[in-house]
């Protein structure tokens, strides 16, 4: 058997393994997948990082999840891919390397299209593998061989081939509508594309004069007066009968001196402002949706670049910004202006840029997305695509209940080309897969190819298949596709998503994925998204640097509540820190442990083992079914924690202190070699059940308990098979181990030994100073106790001890009472024994001077007392709980019931001594 075994230094270092276990795992090809029939698939698509990315918390919350997930199902025998990838992240890379030759005093129009895409290329072979660097150093176990690019030459295909079909079947298509325009970018963008947020701005109530009676006015309000000179009407609800006689009139367009009926449309809101709004199609989509009802022909105000055009009049060449104040001072100048009031309204800014969008009529490309929204809701109602949690569903399905159809043009250079060429004599279309010599329709010659490029999106949806070898008819597409379960953020579910499935099912006839796993978003400690502008943001790069990954993927993944926003902070991760180095320091006494001089084999029966070593097996036993369990349930903080739980306080707390007598003084070499078998079997257990979350340590720990244990001939089953631990099996639970007696026995020792160190610590007694004791059952319990006397007084380090049923309590003792739950029911977790109430005695003469610790502990209550009246006050002050934040508020009142729990204990201990 091979091992890869290193000598356990004193100290963990994550610098010394991380690194190197990374590496052998790659070169052993450990990531790798090939279809094989024989094996089940499980198959996860990366969603692919931009090129232009670096590490991000969001990002390292999304890998550790896929991450867990690989290596579990690998673990468990499935034939695991990870997909991994990048996207050529389209209007984000162009701005970047836009700005670069900006630096260099370039613009991209003075290259041309095919020198600065070269620019562009030569940036991303540059820095767009950075992030998956990054991505390597949190240990992400994605099949690296079959990396991809959304531009690469394989998926350049399937985004041409997807195109050229929807096109002919008539769901892809060409028109002139009204989109999501950013000056700044100078492209279209989707609906989804838009971020709302709100701005105070103002309601401008304006005088729109009858033509032809001039000192008569209509007045008309908006939040837009840039846009007037686009005004081609006046509207008002049918309804309303303030202005019923007035339909079918003309009014005249101030400034700019138009002429404009005033039409009737139930769109109209009576109570919105005057109950009259100016129609202006080329600028708002209600209004270019209100035109086409009253054919209304549109006219455009303004450049792509944000500033006014020639129809502008004297404002042509402004900003659209500059116009609005331009514009307000030249009414307020001609007394047209009734009156301004503060607005707060939905604003739209690009998602790349942040610049403020306009809505804008262009020519643009469309999928229709109906028929494709009412194939993915069918899907979803028959459960094909299953979500985690469940209540995200709603919001998905919301949205294609209420899908607009998809922009998919960008006016942009880098990207995937539209593969649509323009007759330059007839101005036929034709769509093709490959170049075309001549006009599909009249054969002309001249034609030339769309400037645009598509939509970043368009081929993220194609991603399951496309980097399966789709169009060709790969082994890849065929064993994996569909993939098993896509884990993302909830910001994409409409982006990615929705597209995602909405492709699968036109184009393969299938959901591209069976479940959906969506989680939260990481914030700070004050419930804020990180970001930059904020300065709130926390580098995974440098928490690894400082606590290793498996400590950062341990503290991220415990605070990962189904889909629950995560409040986090650097001191969050010390908890992972913490246990790594516990599970290091637990490793390093059981290896010097089960070191032999003379090592030989000794064959062992169940009927060997201990009462401890019965416990902790049934408690491992427990553990295997709970982890795998929550796991299938995608609750990994669950699943994490119970492990955790019973590493440090089962086996590291309780088993290895319990059995140490046994391996510094055993009473022969056949129970210390049980004893080690036990230790080697449990603790590589839990490595196994920990590899998922930290793989880095339990790979290294793993190889130097093999090590160890094949040199010191341990028998531990079946466990020791595979030569890493990455490929090695996962748990499964035994019922030959279970034990529910020897767990609710032991709860009742560990709730006694509990009571006699809450004493010591009470009463400022030293653990090293031997005491008595006396334990008084009610019920049946006695025999319990009394049958594991010497663990208890080994434990709680008792010199004498006595066990009786209804015992009376000893004079000048102090007392702790183990109870029954309220339900009657048994509970584990707090060492409570069914039907049985347990009284723990711990006589003190002679142990503390009562006199001199009751006058400790009353200075300690005066001072507890005095403190909280100083709390209470503060709390009771209406200033302060109507000024102070909310968390300070809240820090204060918790702070007030600490204080009561610890003034209720001080009285309790004052009880006991007299």
């Amino acid at each position: 058997m091979k091992t890869m075994q290193t000598k356990l230094s004193t100290q963990y270092n994550p610098k010394e393994i991380e690194e190197r276990w990374y590496q052998v795992w790659e070169e052993n090809g450990l990531f790798h997948s090939a279809p094989d029939l024989s094996k089940e698939p499980y198959t996860i698509v990366i969603p692919p990082p931009n090129v232009t990315g670096v590490l991000h918390m969001g990002h390292a919350l999304n890998n550790i999840i896929q991450d867990i997930l690989i290596r579990w199902r690998r673990m468990q025998g499935y034939n695991a891919l990870w997909m991994p990838g990048t996207d050529h992240a389209g209007i984000a890379t162009q701005n970047v390397v836009e700005r670069e030759l900006a630096t260099k005093r370039i613009k991209r129009e003075q290259l041309g299209r095919e020198r600065f895409l070269e620019e562009v290329w030569k940036w991303k072979n540059q820095y767009g593998s950075t992030i998956i660097s990054q991505l390597k150093k949190l240990g992400s176990s994605c099949d690296w061989a079959r990396e991809r690019f959304t531009m690469d030459e394989g998926l350049s295909a399937a985004v041409k081939e997807t195109f050229v079909r929807l096109y002919e079947r008539g769901l892809i298509y060409k028109g002139k509508y009204i989109i999501n325009w950013c000056p700044r970018c100078r492209t279209a963008l989707a609906d989804d594309e838009v971020e709302h947020e709100e701005h105070e701005g103002h309601l401008w109530h304006i005088k729109y004069p009858f033509r032809d009676a001039p000192h008569l006015f209509l007045i008309v309000a908006t939040t837009r007066p840039e846009t007037m000179p686009g005004d081609v009407a006046v509207a008002v609800n049918p309804k309303d009968e303030r202005y019923k006689d007035m339909v079918g009139e003309i009014l005249t367009l101030p400034v700019i001196g138009r002429e404009l009926p005033i039409i009737a449309d139930e769109f109209v809101d009576p109570s919105f402002g005057t109950g009259a709004v100016k129609v202006t199609p080329a600028h708002d989509p209600n209004d270019f949706e209100m035109g086409k009802r009253h054919n209304l022909a549109p006219v455009v105000v303004m450049q792509e670049n944000g500033t006014m055009n020639e129809f502008a009049g004297d404002y042509e060449g402004m900003d659209r910004f500059e116009c609005r104040d331009a514009l307000i001072e030249e009414l307020k100048l001609k007394k047209l202006i009734e009156m301004a009031t503060p607005h707060k309204h939905s604003v739209g800014h690009c998602y790349r840029c942040h610049t403020v969008i306009e809505p804008y009529i262009s020519d643009q490309w469309f999928v229709k997305m109906r028929p494709l929204a009412d194939a993915a809701i069918k899907a979803s109602r028959k459960k094909s695509v299953t979500f985690f949690p469940d209540r995200w569903e709603k919001i998905y399905l919301s949205w294609l209940e209420n899908v607009r159809d998809w922009c998919i043009s960008r006016q942009i250079w880098w990207g995937h080309r539209i593969p649509a060429w323009y007759c330059q004599d007839c101005g036929a279309i034709t769509v093709a897969l490959d170049v075309p010599t001549k006009c599909s329709k009249c054969n002309s010659v001249a034609i030339k190819q769309d400037e645009d490029v598509l939509d970043t999106w368009f081929s993220s949806a194609l991603w399951p298949f496309s980097t399966m070898g789709w169009p060709s008819e790969t082994p890849e597409l065929q064993y994996y596709y569909p993939t098993s379960t896509l884990v993302t953020d909830r910001g994409i579910i409409y982006f990615w998503v929705a597209r995602m499935v909405m492709m699968g099912l036109e184009i393969m006839r299938h959901v591209p994925f069976s479940t959906v796993y969506i989680h939260g978003t990481i914030l700070d400690e004050q419930s804020r998204k990180m970001s930059k502008s904020l300065g709130n943001g926390i580098d995974p790069l440098l928490m690894i640097n400082q606590y290793g990954a498996d400590a950062v993927r341990f503290s991220i993944i415990v605070l990962t509540t189904e889909g629950q926003d995560i409040k986090l902070s650097e001191s969050r991760f010390e908890m992972g820190r913490n246990f790594t180095n516990k599970l290091w320091n637990a490793a390093r006494f059981i290896v010097m442990n089960l070191e032999e001089e003379h090592p030989e084999e000794i064959q062992l029966e169940p009927a060997d083992y201990q009462f401890e070593d019965r416990w902790i097996l049934s408690r491992l036993n427990t553990t295997i079914k709970a982890c795998t369990l929550y796991l299938e349930q995608f609750k990994f903080n669950d699943a994490a924690m119970k492990v955790y739980d019973f590493t440090w306080h089962s086996f590291c707390d309780w088993y290895l202190e319990i059995v140490k007598t046994r391996l510094y003084e055993p009473v022969s070499s056949k129970d210390k070699k049980l004893a080690q078998t036990v230790l080697a079997k449990v603790f590589g257990q839990i490595l196994h059940l920990l590899h998922p979350f930290i793989p880095f340590i339990t790979e290294e720990l793993w190889q130097n308990l093999k090590g160890v244990v094949s040199k010191n001939k341990i028998t531990v089953q079946e466990d020791m098979g595979h030569e890493y631990l990455i490929r090695d099996v996962w748990p499964r639970q035994d019922k030959r181990f279970e034990d529910q007696v020897s767990e609710e026995n032991m709860a009742v020792l560990q709730g006694i030994i509990r009571a006699i160190r809450n004493i010591r610590s009470k009463m400022n007694i030293k653990e090293k100073q031997k005491l008595d004791a006396v334990i008084s059952v009610s019920g049946d319990g006695e025999y319990t106790v009394t049958e594991h006397s010497d663990l208890l007084k080994r434990m709680a380090n008792i010199e004498y001890l006595k066990i009786g049923k209804d015992l009376a309590k000893p004079a000048n003792s102090a007392c702790e009472v183990i109870a029954p739950t309220l339900s009657g029911e048994y509970d584990l977790s707090k060492g409570l024994f069914l039907g049985q109430q347990i009284q723990v005695f711990i006589p003190l003469a002679g142990i503390i001077d009562p006199i001199a610790e009751k006058e400790r502990q009353s200075q300690h209550l005066k001072q507890l007392e005095d403190y909280l009246r100083v709390v209470r006050r503060k709390l009771e002050n209406k200033n302060f709980a109507a000024r102070a934040p909310a968390h300070v508020v809240t820090m204060e009142q918790n702070r007030e019931k600490e204080l009561l729990e610890q003034i209720s204990k001080i009285k309790l201990i004052l009880n006991d001594l007299g």
